[in-house]
């Protein structure tokens, strides 16, 4: 799968990663199923900040219903991995739930794209739960 992402999410996504370290920068992707138009940062108001996230909810709330009514939605949301790695963790396998989302992950100025499956015949995703997703720099 390809997702088209405007060129100045990215550049957003790494600056919010970046700002963050050494804890963990999250927030919410606004679009559609084929391109990712907005990234809207969020408090990481984990009680482990540096090894994990959880959005705030008041974010999370504002950001749907901002939404609703609008051509755009939430299409999934985005964390970094001060660890340097943009592969999904142990711990994100365990929190993911399947919902058609995107998940993005920031690590070292680069940024990869999932999508949460619930089951892996073929053996190819991560922890057996996330499977890439292309992205396509897109202009704004």
């Amino acid at each position: 799968m390809i997702v088209a992402i405007a060129s100045g999410v990215t550049q957003t996504l790494i600056a919010e990663a970046s700002r963050a370290n050494p804890h963990e920068a999250c927030g919410l992707l606004i679009g559609n199923d084929h391109r990712i138009e907005t990234a809207i940062p969020a408090k990481n108001v984990s009680d482990h900040p540096a090894r994990a996230f959880e959005i705030d909810p008041a974010t999370l709330l504002r950001t749907h219903r901002e939404a609703r009514g609008t051509e755009q939605r939430v299409v999934g949301h985005y964390h970094s991995h001060p660890n340097g790695q943009t592969e999904p963790s142990l711990r994100d396998a365990a929190n993911a739930v399947e919902n058609g989302q995107f998940w993005l992950i920031i690590a070292n100025g680069k940024v990869n794209a999932w999508r949460v499956v619930s089951s892996d015949p073929g053996g190819s995703a991560v922890h057996g739960r996330f499977l890439p997703v292309s992205l396509e720099s897109d202009p704004d």
